[in-house]
C-alpha cells in the first residue's frame, strides 16, 4: 500500500456523521444536493423574469433597460465564478455551500431594499453570482465525491432539485407578490435560506465519504474496508489531472462548447417562445400550459439518462442528446397544431434532461476529483455566459427578418456541431508526466 492510501485509510472513521441512516449516508447528501439546487431559484431566469413587468413600472424604466442590466451583471457574475470553483478545492463543498447561501439570503435582502439601476446591477450580480452560478456549482461538485459506479443515477436525482426549482418558483413568486408584494418575496426567500438551507447544509454536509468512515458508492461495507480505501485513493490519484493539463485536451474545450450550447439554445427559446408560437396562431394560456409540461418530460428523462450514462459510453449518449435536438428546431419551424407542439416539448425535455446529466457527468468522469471544483466552474462560467447571450440573436433576428424562422434554422448547426464534437472526444488519456 503506497503512502497516499495509508493516509486515506487513516482518515477513515466512524464519527462526525449527524444522523445514521439504515442507507448510505450519500443519498442525504444527493437529497441536501437537491435542495441547494432547489434554492438555486432565486437567482434563475424562470425567477427574476416574474419581477421584470413589476420593476419597470416601479422604476419608470423600459424592458430594454433593465434586460440589458441584468445581461450585463449575469456577465460579470460568470467572470467570477472561478472564485467559487477555487475555494471549493481549498475549504470544499460544506464551507462553500453555507457561505454562498448565506450570500444568496443577503442578495436577497438586497433586492427586496433596491430603489435604482444601480442598486438593481448590483442585486442582479449578486443573485446571478450566488444563485444561478455557485449554488448550482457546489452541488455538481459534492455528488461525485460520494459516488462512482452509481454516479449517473446520483446525478439525476439531484438533477430533479433543478427541475422542482423552475416548476414551483414561479407560481410561487406570483403567491407571494399577491400576499405582501414584491419586495416581501425577496425577504421571504432570503429568511428561508438563512432559516432551512443553510443549518441543514451545515449539519449535514461532509465533503468526502472518507471523512466519514466511508467511500464511494458505500464500497468495503462487505469487504476489507482497508483494501477498499487503498484502491478507491489509488483510482482518485490516477484519474484525476490538474487544471494545466485538461486544458490541453481536446476534450477539455468540447465539453466547454457541449456545456454552452444548451444553456444559449434553451435560454433564447424560452424567452421568445410566447413570441415564436404566438406568430402560429397558439395563443398564450396554451403556450403557459405547454411551458409547464417540459419540466415533467424533462424529469422523466433525466432519471432515465442517469442510469443510461452508467452503461453505454458517455459520448455517445451526449452526442445523441445534441443529434436529437435538431428536431426540436424543425419541429418549432414547422408546428402548426397542438400535437406538434407537445411533440416538441417531449423532445425539448429529453434535449435538456440529457444534457443536463451529460454535463454533469463529463467533468469528473474525464477529469478526476481532485480539481473538480475549478474545471467545473469554467463550465457554469460558460453556462452562465450562454444564458446572457442566448436572448440576443433571436432579438436581433426578429428584428432583422421579421420571424424567427431563420434565427432557428441558423441554430441548428450549434447542436449538430455539439454532436460532432462530443463523439469525437471519449475520456481523455493521461500521458506519463511529473504535472500529471
Amino acid at each position: 500500500m503506497n503512502h497516499s492510501s495509508t493516509k486515506t485509510v487513516k482518515r477513515l472513521r466512524k464519527d462526525n456523521l449527524p444522523v445514521q441512516p439504515p442507507f448510505f449516508y450519500g443519498w442525504l447528501i444527493v437529497a441536501i444536493a437537491a435542495l441547494g439546487a432547489f434554492f438555486s431559484g432565486p437567482g434563475q431566469t424562470y425567477s427574476i423574469s416574474v419581477f421584470m413587468d413589476i420593476y419597470i413600472e416601479e422604476f419608470e424604466g423600459n424592458r430594454t433597460m433593465i434586460s440589458s442590466i441584468y445581461s450585463a451583471s449575469t456577465l460579470a457574475a460568470g467572470l467570477l465564478l472561478f472564485l467559487t470553483g477555487r475555494l471549493i478545492d481549498k475549504k470544499g463543498q460544506r464551507y462553500t455551500t453555507v457561505l454562498v447561501g448565506t450570500m444568496l439570503a443577503i442578495a436577497c435582502f438586497w433586492n427586496s431594499a433596491m430603489i435604482g439601476p444601480v442598486m438593481m446591477f448590483i442585486g442582479f450580480f449578486m443573485l446571478r453570482l450566488f444563485g444561478q452560478g455557485s449554488m448550482t456549482l457546489v452541488p455538481n461538485t459534492l455528488v461525485p465525491q460520494w459516488f462512482s459506479k452509481q454516479r449517473g443515477r446520483a446525478f439525476s436525482f439531484m438533477t430533479l432539485g433543478v427541475l422542482a426549482s423552475g416548476a414551483a418558483m414561479p407560481p410561487i413568486h406570483f403567491f407571494l407578490i399577491e400576499l405582501g408584494g414584491w419586495r416581501f418575496t425577496w425577504v421571504f426567500w432570503g429568511t428561508v435560506l438563512l432559516v432551512v438551507f443553510v443549518p441543514a447544509a451545515f449539519v449535514f454536509i461532509r465533503n468526502r465519504p472518507e471523512d466519514v468512515g466511508l467511500l464511494p458508492d458505500n464500497d468495503g461495507k462487505d469487504g476489507n474496508r482497508e483494501e477498499a480505501a487503498a484502491a478507491s485513493a489509488k483510482e482518485r490519484r490516477e484519474s484525476s489531472w490538474t487544471v494545466y493539463s485538461a486544458v490541453r485536451t481536446k476534450s477539455f474545450w468540447f465539453a466547454l462548447f457541449c456545456a454552452v450550447v444548451p444553456s444559449l439554445v434553451n435560454t433564447g427559446i424560452t424567452i421568445h417562445l410566447f413570441s415564436i408560437l404566438g406568430e402560429k396562431g397558439i395563443e398564450r394560456p396554451v403556450v403557459a400550459f405547454l411551458l409547464s409540461l417540459m419540466p415533467i418530460t424533462a424529469f422523466l428523462f433525466t432519471l432515465a439518462a442517469g442510469f443510461v450514462v452508467e452503461r453505454v459510453k458517455l459520448h455517445i449518449v451526449y452526442s445523441l442528446g445534441f443529434l436529437l435536438s435538431c428536431f426540436t428546431f424543425i419541429l418549432l419551424i414547422y408546428a402548426q397544431s397542438a400535437w406538434s407542439i407537445v411533440l416538441f416539448v417531449v423532445l425539448w425535455g429529453f434535449f435538456d434532461g440529457t444534457t443536463k446529466i451529460c454535463n454533469n457527468m463529463v467533468w469528473p468522469e474525464y477529469f478526476g476529483l481532485d480539481h473538480i471544483g475549478k474545471l467545473k466552474s469554467f463550465a457554469t462560467t460558460a453556462i452562465v455566459i450562454g444564458s446572457a447571450l442566448g436572448p440576443l440573436p433571436f432579438g436581433i433576428a426578429f428584428d432583422y427578418f421579421g420571424q424567427y424562422n431563420e434565427i432557428l434554422w441558423m441554430m441548428i448547426a450549434l447542436p449538430v456541431l455539439a454532436a460532432i464534437l462530443a463523439f469525437a472526444s471519449p475520456p481523455p488519456q493521461k500521458k506519463s508526466s511529473p504535472d500529471m
